[in-house]
Formats: structure tokens, C-alpha cells, sequence
């Protein structure tokens, strides 16, 4: 699939400020003004800033507005929904903790399931999608909620930090494990997505033909002599090496330097500057963690043009 940059924006920053909002609805944190503060300007500003991008991308004011409308069956309209009711909920938490002083806690706890909710909304959208074997699966949900909530540990624990809150360790800590459980499902998700096969999930080029019944398929040519729609965003194809390189990025920057400097700022100190850095290195890793998803993606139409056959394609098509 074409990774689009405003779906790899709005899946990252929605996911850690929902993620966020979900650790502050339930009441971690310290009090006081300045914390309580920055952490929900923070938390809107990821999930706000995020649901702007997938906005945008619809392009289209008519779309938005269908969006909204087929909840019933449509998980990208219930993600919409979701995320409204949430950010009202949240906003009116907030308000009232900031401003009286004092914690609705049922009203947090609502609001942080329905951060989880909207977030298991998002992944919804991409994993009950049967025409693409590689997201079809209950791991897509797992992979997506843990790093929801492994972003927002993490940018918790920076904000404790820069704060002065002794639970900042503490904090860092708790990062260092929500990391090691996000990125085992991710693990997870990457060896299941290694043995999918377009073929494997009957959408070969023998299923999407219905000649398959009479043996072994192969296309003589390539159905078109020049990229088209479909070919370009449903069977978008990325090089190897680019996606070797990508995925570095993603364990190097959205794993193991986030853990080690989250370590640094539990066991020896220093803690603001080190979790600050963590948050901006997770932050690029999940990006290109989250393109890498898109890219890698093969849709079932990718059968009609050939998609892992030994057949010669245009060669604008190489990634």
C-alpha cells in the first residue's frame, strides 16, 4: 500500500496522545498547576494534531462529514466519533482539575477507556481489512494500543522529569517495560506478516483471475504498460534495502534508544534532558515504524499485476 505521510502523522501522534490521555484520566501524575498543565497541552496537542493530518487527508469537507455519519458500520466513522466524545470528555476532566482543583475520577476513568477505545477504533480500520492479509490479524490492534500506551508512558515520565517529580524514575521505569511489550507484539506482528502470502490468504493471482481452478497461474505480461491508480497506491512496492534500512531506523530509534535512555534517567540521573531525547527518538522510530506498515502492506488487487510473480513491471513501479 502507498504509505501517505498525513495516515503515518495521524496513527503516531494521535496514538501517543491518546495514550497520554489514558495515564492522566486515571490519575498519574503529581498535582499541581504546572504539570497538570503542560501534561494536557501535551496530550491534546499529539491527538488534535493528529486527527487534523487524517483530516486532511480525506481532502474533502463532504467526506469528513460522512465520517461522522456511518457509524453503524464503519470503523473509520466510529474512530471519529470516538475520538470527539473523547477529547470532550478529557477536555471537561481537565477543566475541572485545573481550575477547582479537583479530580472527577469517574469522569477520568471514562475518558481513558474511551482513549483506549479510540485507539483499538484506528487499528480496527486497518485490521478487519481481509484484502490485506498483512493487517488482518488480531496482533494489528495489540501492536497499536501497546505503543499508544508505551508513547504515553513515555512522554509522561519527561514531563514528571521536567516538572522535578521525584516519580519520574519510577515513571522512566514503567516506559522501559511498556516499550519491551509493544515492541514484543510488534515482533510478533512483523514474523506473522513474513509468512503472509497474498497467496496464502487465497488472493493469489490464480483466485483473483478464477482461473486457478485449472492450475498453476502466471500473467503472460503485465496487464498495463504504464503505472495506473491502483498500481501505484494499491501495489506499491518497496525496495529491500530501503525497507532493511527503515526498519533499523524504527527498532534503533523507537526501541533501543528510547529503553537505554529511559534506563539512564531511572538508575543514574539527569532525567529531563535524557527522557526529552527518548520521547523525540521514540517519536521518530514509530514513524518509521508506522510507514513501514503501510509499505509492506500488499492489497489483494496487487494479484492482477503480478505482486511477488516473476513478471516485468514498469520500471517507475520500483520503490
Amino acid at each position: 500500500m502507498h504509505p501517505a505521510f498525513s495516515v503515518i502523522v495521524f496513527t503516531t501522534l494521535s496514538g501517543i496522545g491518546f495514550g497520554l490521555m489514558a495515564l492522566l484520566g486515571l490519575g498519574f501524575g503529581v498535582p499541581g498547576a504546572g504539570f497538570q498543565w503542560s501534561a494536557t497541552i501535551v496530550a491534546f496537542a499529539f491527538a488534535v494534531i493528529g486527527l487534523l493530518s487524517s483530516v486532511l487527508h480525506l481532502r474533502s469537507k463532504s467526506r469528513a462529514i460522512l465520517a461522522f455519519s456511518q457509524w453503524r458500520s464503519s470503523w473509520l466513522s466510529r474512530e471519529g466519533v470516538c475520538s470527539v466524545v473523547t477529547l470532550g470528555l478529557f477536555g471537561i476532566y481537565s477543566l475541572v482539575l485545573l481550575l477547582m482543583g479537583t479530580r472527577l475520577a469517574a469522569l477520568g476513568f471514562a475518558a481513558a477507556v474511551l482513549a483506549m477505545v479510540t485507539v483499538f477504533t484506528t487499528s480496527m480500520i486497518y485490521a478487519q481489512l481481509r484484502t490485506v492479509p498483512h493487517w488482518a490479524s488480531w496482533i494489528t490492534p495489540a501492536v497499536f494500543l501497546g505503543f499508544s500506551i508505551a508513547g504515553g508512558v513515555l512522554a509522561l515520565s519527561a514531563l514528571l522529569a521536567i516538572s522535578g517529580a521525584p516519580s519520574a524514575r519510577m515513571a522512566a521505569q514503567w516506559a522501559m517495560v511498556a516499550l519491551i511489550v509493544a515492541w514484543a507484539a510488534k515482533a510478533a506482528w512483523w514474523r506473522r506478516a513474513a509468512e503472509t502470502s497474498l497467496e496464502a490468504a487465497g488472493s493469489g493471482i490464480g483466485d483473483a483471475t478464477g482461473l486457478g481452478v485449472l492450475g498453476a497461474v502466471r500473467p503472460f505480461e503485465p496487464p498495463h504498460t504504464s503505472p495506473n491508480y491502483l498500481m501505484r497506491e494499491m501495489a506499491f512496492e518497496v525496495g529491500r534495502k530501503r525497507a532493511r534500512a527503515l526498519r533499523r531506523i524504527a527498532i534503533a530509534c523507537g526501541a533501543v534508544a528510547p529503553f537505554l535512555l529511559a534506563g539512564l534517567a531511572a538508575y543514574v540521573g539527569a532525567a529531563a534532558p535524557l527522557l526529552m531525547l527518548a520521547v523525540i527518538l521514540h517519536l521518530v522510530g514509530m514513524l518509521a515504524e508506522r510507514w513501514l506498515f503501510f509499505a509492506e502492506a500488499r492489497h489483494a488487487v496487487g494479484s492482477f499485476y503480478g505482486i511477488g510473480q516473476s513478471v516485468a513491471r514498469p520500471s517507475s513501479q520500483a520503490a
